[in-house]
């Protein structure tokens, strides 16, 4: 899941980019409207978290903005403004959640649980292969029944393959998927990461088409 951070105080900025980036999830960060808006328009995040009270252009009018140039990724508002008017402005404007200012992380874990969860069709909570199961609530692996000790990438790697099946997936969208702005395209990450999930699922089933991409083989139940 990849997830747009608008907020323009740097220590919150970071905060949410690291404390959500320890949870798995692939986080970006802007500090303006216009610059989130510019990066909306060429990734397709899963959840924009923007806080109202930007500098420039104000959380609202970005909503406004997502709207007109057709961005359809959900946004949960985040603001010290805590009066219903405010509230119910955001709804209004198209948000799916409104957090106010300050808020308990574990809860905000649980809004963005919650927007995954209600979030498109292939938004299933188990993938299941053969004796592969990936748990995407709790986040785990097992093998077996054993569970399987993955990095936070090589969940989200293996969870991006199973979601796809048998579908070539390139690098590319690997690294739009799995990693964040910060990926260097040069890397042999994806390589690295690839190999130690085959070792550490004892198994061959991520498989390589040369010059295109990984897949997984098999028929992956999504439920």
């Amino acid at each position: 899941m990849k997830i747009l951070v608008v907020e323009d105080e740097p220590k919150l900025n970071q905060f949410l980019k690291q404390g959500l980036g320890q949870q798995g999830y692939a986080v970006d960060t802007a500090e303006t409207g216009p610059v989130a808006l510019e990066m909306a328009s060429v990734n397709n995040y899963d959840l924009i978290i923007l806080d109202i009270m930007l500098p420039g252009q104000t959380g609202f009018q970005v909503l406004d903005n997502l709207k007109e140039f057709g961005i359809k990724s959900p946004v949960m508002m985040l603001s010290a403004l805590s009066d219903s008017t405010r509230v119910i402005e955001a709804l209004d404007k198209g948000a799916i959640d409104y957090v106010k200012k300050p808020f308990d992380f574990g809860e905000l874990l649980a809004r963005v649980r919650a927007i995954v969860r209600k979030g498109e069709p292939k938004q299933f909570t188990q993938l299941i292969l053969e004796d592969l199961n990936l748990d995407r609530v709790s986040r785990k692996v097992f093998l077996s029944k054993q569970e399987v000790d993955l990095t936070k990438r090589e969940f989200l790697l293996l969870e991006h393959l199973m979601l796809n099946g048998n579908r070539v997936i390139s690098k590319t969208e690997i690294a739009d998927k799995v990693w964040d702005l910060n990926f260097d395209s040069g890397s042999n990450v994806i390589e690295v990461h690839i190999s130690a999930l085959r070792k550490k699922l004892n198994s061959d089933l991520i498989k390589t088409k040369v010059g295109l991409g990984y897949y997984i083989e098999g028929s992956v139940i999504k439920r």
